[in-house]
């Protein structure tokens, strides 16, 4: 049986291009160990943001998170300039029920070439992800693939499931959008274009049935929410500011 190391070098290239790709959506929770390609051998190590850990993301710059007000709310704030990384807070690992998940998020302005149904231009300026587990000997043999290499560059399983809330530039309200590069990861837009740019926005999703409608299926336990702003893939400057995220 061949080794990850005999592969063919464009075939390992792509398979390290898809894995990278995978990194902003939080499908590896363990990356904050991996440093970025050019940063210093003592890199500094993530923020700390009362619960919230940041996790840098390999290759990437850091957006910078910092505790803000904003328009008299406590919130935290983010900006990014051609980077991505996010702020997680893990979640117990067994809830009775999921419930209510109640996010706010202030935004002044949209990436103007963003699009997140497209892989080289997925960047958003306000996202909420939550991360599940599940029986990972249902993944399809590509995502199998993709989590193995994972694994083995973090020393830690990626989640089986990511599902994300995201203020995007043009798709529909409601829409749910599949990853680019794997099923593994779906988007529910809840902001679209500029209409509510420059105040607060309250979100409260049900996010069992988010879940369902996004997947198909019953969810697996919670095991962590992030927060992210990013404008890596567009080389752009994005901004936001978030208010507290509650599961009731």
């Amino acid at each position: 049986m061949s080794t990850p190391t005999s592969e063919p070098f464009d075939a390992a290239s792509s398979r390290r291009r898809q894995l990278l790709a995978l990194l902003p959506l939080g499908l590896l929770p363990g990356c904050a160990s991996l440093t970025n390609p050019g940063e210093e051998d003592d890199p500094p190590p993530p923020q700390r943001l009362g619960e919230w850990v940041e996790v840098p993301l390999p290759g990437k710059r850091r957006t910078h998170y910092r505790m803000s007000r904003k328009d008299g709310r406590e919130s935290i704030e983010a900006h990014a300039q051609q980077s991505a990384s996010m702020l997680r807070r893990r979640w117990a690992e067994a809830q009775p029920s999921l419930g209510q998940l109640h996010f706010s998020w202030w935004v002044p302005e949209l990436i103007a070439e963003a699009d997140v149904t497209r892989a080289d231009t997925a960047d958003a300026p306000a996202r909420v992800l939550l991360a599940f587990g599940g029986d990972h000997a249902r993944l399809t043999a590509r995502n199998r693939m993709l989590f193995d290499l994972a694994e083995a560059l973090t020393g830690e399983r990626p989640p089986f499931a990511t599902l994300a809330y995201v203020w995007e530039r043009h798709a529909p309200v409601e829409e749910v959008i599949h990853n680019a590069r794997t099923d593994r990861i779906r988007k529910i837009v809840v902001d679209s274009g500029r209409t509510h740019l420059g105040r607060w926005r309250e979100h409260r999703r049900d996010v069992r049935a988010d879940y369902q409608r996004a997947f198909g299926e019953d969810p697996g336990p919670l095991l962590s929410i992030a927060l992210m702003t990013d404008a890596d893939n567009t080389a752009s400057v994005a901004r936001a500011w978030y208010g507290p995220v509650v599961l009731s």
